[in-house]
């Protein structure tokens, strides 16, 4: 039999009054004819936590849906997503792979919305910094509590209308994990939920922990309820007009409307993982960063993890699942994206991937680029974007070489790709277990994290900036983070390739102020007896006059590790720069590379260029932290410009 919320249920909701119920303006009644109609059709009301109960019950007030369905993360659960997915025409089956899956969305929801996302504070400083008068802040959004509450209340209420409402309890992080944290997304997605299961830790586990006490962040999305019906695709619902993705600290709350795609709509991703975790974090002592997470073992045998922040579609998840082409060098995968980092009792920095998937960049993709993705994503992997083949598989820019004769190609519009455009979408994605990846690392589910030695800053950088070097100390790397630049990407809603300002590749994904951000970076120095990594800066996107990369980039990316690892282990193999110490003269490991290398241009510092480059550090902190850029970052940036005035 379904479980129907009965009047007692009800005489017990409405003993604590939800904040959202106050935002309706439905009699009471209403409310209660409402409620006492809903079919839980799947899973135990009854068996949820009160804390989680109250939560879900709120929601059915505000959303209305048809159906509650209690997510349990089965593969019977799954099946049925699926084939419900097919029905609505939001998904296509691959027959040429083992239980994959295209999506195509509305063309006006592709990416994430930057511009439609804000972080809620009671004190607007809390949230961003003051920029300069006249200057558009770039480091955030704010939005005040009110703002936030009319804006639910001009989108939520009724927006589940005639849908089902998935309530899905996920882990970021192994359950169990003292790094790792509890949500609770609620969605009327059947892709979202889907999407959550590969990305996440999804169902009774988390469940039993809720149901022992454990505290979750509240996660709350809708497709939304277009005021255009006729705008919005029928296997795409979306409300792209009024999209909006909001996050509450001081609740532990995010709410998201209006947008399907998974930076979005896939709430443990950007918003909890980094956005409501860097938060947490600092509450807590520890961070929660935009980075990727290798273990590198050398020939000896010895083995070390290294994390690495770079902007989205900057070869995060290249990196992370390398093929070394240095001989006796083994690298393996424990995240691409996300770590959460914390002092162990020893102090030494350990760090988990919170994520159960990758939600990859696809074009660009290959097996000549990264054959360990491509060996992972052509089973259980939802695709969203890419374009179709003829004989029932994927194609994006990048698979030329892989498309066998006679295939013909439907682009991610599902139009006949006649090859004016691209194929796919620029920011097309893969969303794929982690467990399928070839490399995934032995320790990558490790409750209590792997060690890390190293950490890495970097991004497209086309002159100037060499393909490696290490910071002085630990001031000078949280430096080295805060004056990341790069070229934009497809992954946000920018246009063309110019160079933006990304500290520690964060610039989208930063919860609370970035000067105080700052000031918790320098502070991870502060407690005796920590083993702080050292920190480097990496440039694999280098060109010569003539717009040819100077370094081969990919597997040959080892030969930098490399020299990490042994810098790791303080080998005299650097010599001191402006910037910082780059690698001695044949200290770079060069043996077998099939091409010849213009060393002396790879690692040639133009003073012009970087002084131009303080000049426009300087600009940005001051134009966006101003009295919030910590004393200690300014002279760092001073002590830089005199190192170039003096060489």
């Amino acid at each position: 039999m379904p479980d129907v919320i009965e009047k007692e249920q009800y005489t017990s909701y409405v003993s604590s009054v939800s904040r959202y119920t106050k935002l309706l303006s439905q009699p009471n009644v209403g409310l209660y004819n409402h409620l006492r109609g809903i079919t839980i059709s799947h899973g135990d009301l009854h068996s949820l936590s009160p804390k989680v109960r109250t939560y879900v019950e709120e929601n059915i007030s505000l959303c209305e849906p048809s159906s509650v369905h209690i997510c349990d993360g089965s593969e019977a659960e799954n099946s049925l997503l699926l084939r419900l997915m097919l029905q609505q025409g939001t998904i296509k089956p691959l027959p040429k792979y083992d239980n994959c899956w295209l999506a195509q969305t509305n063309p006006a929801d592709v990416a994430r919305v930057e511009s439609r996302t804000f972080i809620c504070t009671d004190d607007r400083h809390d949230t961003i910094p003051t920029p300069k008068a006249g200057v558009k802040g770039t480091l955030g959004n704010w939005m005040s509590p009110e703002d936030m509450s009319n804006a639910i209340r001009h989108r939520f209420p009724g927006c589940m209308r005639g849908r089902t409402m998935y309530v899905i309890p996920f882990s970021m992080g192994p359950v169990g994990s003292p790094l790792s944290k509890i949500g609770i997304e609620i969605t009327d997605s059947p892709y979202v939920v889907s999407s959550m299961r590969i990305m996440t830790r999804v169902g009774v586990p988390v469940l039993q922990a809720l149901a022992q006490g454990a505290e979750f962040v509240k996660c709350l999305h809708s497709v939304g309820s277009p005021q255009n019906l006729e705008a919005v695709n029928h296997g795409w619902p979306c409300d792209p007009e009024r999209t909006i993705i909001l996050h509450r600290p001081e609740k532990n709350e995010i709410v998201s409307y209006g947008s399907g795609y998974g930076g979005n709509s896939l709430l443990g991703k950007k918003c909890f993982a980094l956005r409501i975790g860097s938060t947490i974090a600092k509450r807590e002592g520890w961070l929660a960063e935009h980075m990727l997470i290798l273990g590198i073992t050398n020939p000896a045998g010895r083995k070390r993890y290294i994390a690495a922040a770079f902007p989205s579609a900057c070869g995060k998840t290249n990196l992370a699942m390398m093929c070394p082409s240095l001989p006796g060098y083994k690298v393996e995968c424990v995240g691409d994206d996300i770590a959460w980092m914390k002092f162990d009792s020893n102090g030494q920095l350990r760090a988990i991937n919170p994520e159960n998937g990758f939600f990859g960049v696809a074009p660009g993709t290959s097996s000549k680029t990264n054959p360990n993705a491509m060996k992972t994503v052509f089973r259980n992997t939802l695709f969203t974007n890419v374009a179709a083949t003829s004989d029932g598989g994927v194609f994006w820019e990048g698979l030329e070489d892989e498309l066998a004769p006679g295939v013909t190609i439907t682009d991610w519009q599902g139009k006949p790709w006649d090859r004016s455009t691209p194929a796919a979408h620029p920011n097309s994605r893969f969303c794929s277990p982690a467990s399928q990846c070839p490399i995934i690392d032995p320790s990558w589910e490790d409750p209590e994290g792997v060690p890390i030695d190293a950490i890495l800053f970097g991004g497209r950088r086309p002159v100037g900036v060499p393909l490696v070097y290490e910071a002085y100390n630990w001031h000078h790397g949280v430096f080295i983070g805060a004056a990341m630049r790069s070229e934009s990407t497809a992954a946000a809603e920018h246009k063309g390739k110019i160079i933006m300002h990304d500290p520690f590749a964060m610039r989208p994904f930063f919860g609370y102020n970035f000067g105080h951000y700052l000031e918790h970076w320098l502070n991870m120095e502060n407690t005796f007896g920590r083993k702080l990594p050292k920190v480097f800066h990496v440039n694999w996107f280098r060109k010569d006059a003539q717009g040819k990369f100077l370094w081969p980039g990919f597997g040959e990316n080892s030969r930098v590790l490399d020299w990490i690892f042994r810098r790791i282990d303080n080998e005299e193999i650097a010599q001191p720069t402006p910037v910082g110490y780059v690698p001695k003269t044949d200290c770079l490991n060069l043996d077998g590379l099939s091409e010849t290398i213009n060393m002396t241009e790879l690692f040639s510092l133009p003073k012009d260029f970087w002084l131009q480059e303080v000049t426009d550090i300087e600009q940005y902190f001051s134009e966006q932290v101003g009295a919030d850029l910590p004393v200690a970052i300014a002279e760092e940036l001073s002590a830089l410009r005199q190192r170039l005035l003096n060489m």
